[in-house]
């Protein structure tokens, strides 16, 4: 059997959702899709608490109840290997970064639909979404340059000079920065939002990847890939406060509230 490797490559194409309660570390539910879909990120809307997650080979992003683990509805992406999904604040749009089109999509969830197909380059992966909901980030994965997507046209509107080519991005809460993970530089480049320019970089283990601002805006993680490592940032000064051991192939990250 062939292996996953990397996005629209030939590998083992999942089709189950799985849910572990955190607690226990256990699996209580599981959802089959029935078919290979390859399904990758689930995110949770607090708005009408319901997950979305991306089926890259059915062109979709899947709409689950997360009480039930049932599919309660489905919304195009127009595009294949739909990968990678962020949410507008106020929980009505979705923006989808489609890897090999190099495009990304936006979608109304209410209405369940699709209402523009935005070209970005060759090659995006990952995306993010500024506090304000004015504005969505997706790097160009074949050149050193950040892709600024106006949310009132959704058309790019400007483009950002990075120090290397960029991959994962996060904003700050007050949003005044953007975080952007260079994993060939082993850095994380420091967006103004204001300027719209690269201020400054900060050094990381190698790889970073993905990059998670913790509630409260004190400090964000970043997940280092090669090194198996998670960079804490202090975001009062711009330093890397503590580095956490988590695992080979670290990648994405989310943030979990017990009660």
């Amino acid at each position: 059997m062939k292996h996953y490797t990397s996005v629209g490559e030939a590998g083992s194409d999942g089709q189950e959702l799985v849910a572990i309660d955190l607690a226990s570390r256990k699996v209580i539910n599981r959802l089959d899709f029935g078919h290979a879909v390859r399904p990758h990120c689930v995110v949770l809307n607090p708005h009408d608490g319901i997950l979305y997650v991306t089926t890259e080979l059915d062109h979709t992003v899947t709409i689950v109840d997360p009480q039930s683990l049932k599919i309660v509805g489905v919304i195009p992406t127009g595009q294949s290997e739909s990968h990678m999904l962020a949410l507008s604040h106020d929980g009505r749009f979705g923006y989808v970064s489609n890897v090999g089109p190099g495009t990304v999509s936006v979608l109304d969830l209410k209405a369940r639909r699709l209402i523009a197909i935005i070209p970005i380059s060759e090659k995006t992966e990952r995306i993010s979404v500024s506090a304000d909901d004015r504005m969505v980030f997706a790097a160009d994965q074949m050149s050193p340059r950040l892709a600024i997507i106006d949310t009132a046209t959704n058309s790019v509107k400007r483009w950002v000079a990075l120090p290397a080519t960029g991959y994962g991005s996060a904003a700050t809460p007050d949003g005044r920065w953007l975080l952007v993970a260079l994993p060939q530089a082993s850095q994380v480049a420091l967006v103004d939002l204001k300027t719209l320019q690269v201020t400054r970089t900060i050094e990381v283990p190698p790889r970073p990847i993905a990059i998670l601002v913790a509630p409260g805006n004190e400090a964000a993680y970043v997940s280092c890939g090669h090194s198996g490592k998670i960079a804490a940032i202090k975001l009062s000064d711009w330093t890397v406060e503590r580095v956490i051991d988590a695992g080979r192939h670290v990648d994405g990250l989310a943030w979990a509230t017990f009660h």
